[in-house]
């Protein structure tokens, strides 16, 4: 400190004085560049840093239904599997492509190495997704497919198969004949219009005394909508038809709500898609008597499963399915339900 202290005094006119600050001014930058130099070894010790793990953009259609969050949960876990970080954004209902698309967008600037998209419309999402891979990002399709040959992969449930698997146990309840109505989700939507089409299917293929009296209603993306669109129907049609089918989670417990408030429920055979809480509970109460079960959980970690080994330059399926589970009141408390019904989502979503 006392050499610090006369380097610090100031500076002379005299001769040797200018000589002894000169010195002085040496010394201390040699202290502040030995220092410098001390601190960039103690922070870099001679090792390469470490690489940035991938990451891996997961868009939902939207993030307020538990399905999505079951995806989320899925994805979570692929994610510490492997080793790289999954961001996960997505609008909150399920009718706003525009934010979406803005979403695919923002990540094709340069902010995610991958994306897992599940398309809110198999069109409008065509064009980002194929400026995603031209700028080298691989995008790997969930739930709903899209028009386009662009994205690597696409994981999903055999929709189809779905419709068709809800037409056989809503005739299984009706004793193969009767009136029913079909409500439709949203226009746009390949997943649901896929179930919708093969319940459809089925029907007319297999089972020709009953009859679809209305087939043509849309619930629309929430369950406000779909109860108002299900009360329509009920009001129509509820004193002449025994049964109804609905494609997805809000569109069926919107008809729980409309079948709960016109003194309908457990009256009329209903069979819905997928198996939140709330349609479990109207299972357990009587009111529902099957649900076409998908597993989000097995999609949403499959999905970046996929992305990464597409990243590792793995050659991947174009195409693969996830499990699909019909739940009825009588295998409501199997073990084998359960897994899919129940999935553990805290551990993931913490």
């Amino acid at each position: 400190m006392r050499h610090l202290r006369k380097a610090l005094a100031p500076v002379t006119t005299r001769k040797g004085e200018c000589v002894r600050n000169m010195l002085a001014l040496v010394f201390i930058l040699t202290l502040v560049c030995g220092a410098v130099s001390c601190g960039k070894e103690a922070d870099d010790p001679g090792k390469p840093d470490a690489p940035t793990p991938p990451r891996i953009a997961v868009i939902p259609k939207a993030t307020a239904h538990s399905f999505w969050k079951t995806v989320q949960a899925g994805a979570v876990k692929a994610g510490r599997e492997l080793g790289v970080e999954v961001i996960w954004i997505g609008p909150q209902k399920e009718d706003d492509r525009t934010q979406q698309i803005q979403v695919v967008q923002n990540f094709i600037a340069g902010q995610a190495d991958a994306i897992v998209l599940a398309p809110l419309d198999e069109v409008a999402l065509t064009a980002p997704v194929e400026l995603a891979v031209s700028r080298g990002i691989p995008v790997v399709i969930i739930d709903s497919a899209l028009k386009s040959e662009a994205q690597s992969s696409f994981v999903a449930t055999d929709n189809r198969e779905g419709g068709r698997l809800a037409a056989r146990r809503l005739a299984e309840v009706m004793g193969g004949k009767g009136k029913a109505v079909m409500l439709r989700y949203n226009p746009g939507h390949a997943s649901t219009g896929n179930r919708e089409e093969g319940f459809l299917e089925e029907m007319k293929a297999k089972f020709p005394d009953i009859e679809l009296v209305s087939t043509n209603q849309y619930g629309g993306v929430s369950e406000l909508s779909a109860a108002t669109a299900g009360q329509g129907l009920l009001n129509k049609y509820g004193d002449e038809i025994q049964g109804i089918f609905c494609p997805n989670e809000s569109s069926s417990f919107g008809m729980l709500r409309a079948l709960e408030n016109t003194g309908r429920a457990g009256k009329i055979n209903f069979v819905g898609f997928d198996a939140s809480q709330g349609l479990i509970d109207g299972m357990r109460a009587g009111n529902i008597h099957g649900l076409v079960a998908q597993d989000p959980f097995d999609m949403g970690y499959k999905g970046v499963k996929t992305a990464v080994a597409v990243l590792n330059g793995e050659t991947v399926e174009k195409q693969i399915a996830t499990r699909l589970t019909l739940v009825t009141p009588e295998n409501l408390d199997t073990d084998e339900v359960r897994q899919v019904i129940e999935p553990e989502l805290s551990r993931w979503l913490e």
